[in-house]
């Protein structure tokens, strides 16, 4: 049956027409009604995207950190463990198509981190800048195929051993328990400290940092 024998064929059919879409030569094009369908799923998808690069947006302009590692091997469990630590240190995890991610990167201090966008990639973010790097680093210890790749502190961007050195020092929590042990000390010991030279009154802050971690 040649095009237009075709043609005739589908149009007794269907009054008024086929509601197929012809192309040039014999070969039918796709049906009206499947590229409309097409279209409605196209534009709800670039909706879903829009919405998603706005969201991970938004996350980026006000994170104090953000950390990349790569998971490619990890189980579904693993990847919810380590969601539910980044959570509870007041971090959190996403995971997004990198070229989605890179586009939220922009216009913010963390857009460093793109081209650390490689292969199967989570981003931990967190205000306090050691919550994050802090879990990652354990994390990454007891699951071998969670591994770091680097991230940035506002704009400065930090290599593995940057992300370690951040995940060594005392998270905000902690310094605030310190130094609330600090002012409930004696009125004596608080006077001597506010007319200790500087060297003396940092030493004696180190001892209290120290002897904090010993307990």
């Amino acid at each position: 049956m040649n095009c237009r024998l075709a043609r005739r064929v589908s149009d007794g059919f269907w009054p008024g027409g086929s509601g197929f879409g012809w192309g040039d030569g014999c070969n039918p094009a796709v049906p009206l009604f499947a590229k409309a369908a097409n279209r409605k799923e196209l534009a709800v998808e670039r909706a879903a995207k829009k919405d998603a690069v706005e969201q991970l947006n938004g996350v980026f302009k006000t994170t104090s950190v953000a950390i990349v590692a790569q998971y490619s091997g990890l189980t579904v469990a693993q990847m919810q463990k380590l969601r539910t630590q980044m959570k509870q240190a007041g971090a959190s995890v996403k995971v997004s198509k990198n070229r989605l991610a890179k586009i939220a990167l922009e216009g913010t201090d963390v857009v460093a981190i793109g081209p650390m966008l490689k292969g199967p990639t989570v981003i931990a973010t967190s205000n306090d800048p050691v919550a994050a790097p802090k879990v990652a680093i354990e994390f990454a210890k007891a699951n071998e195929k969670f591994v770091i790749i680097g991230g940035s502190m506002g704009k400065t961007v930090l290599n593995v051993d940057g992300v370690k050195a951040l995940a060594s020092l005392p998270s905000l929590d902690e310094l605030r328990g310190k130094l609330v042990g600090l002012l409930v000390a004696p009125a004596t010991k608080l006077a001597q400290l506010a007319n200790a030279p500087a060297g003396k009154l940092a030493r004696v802050i180190q001892a209290h940092a120290s002897k904090g971690e010993a307990a």
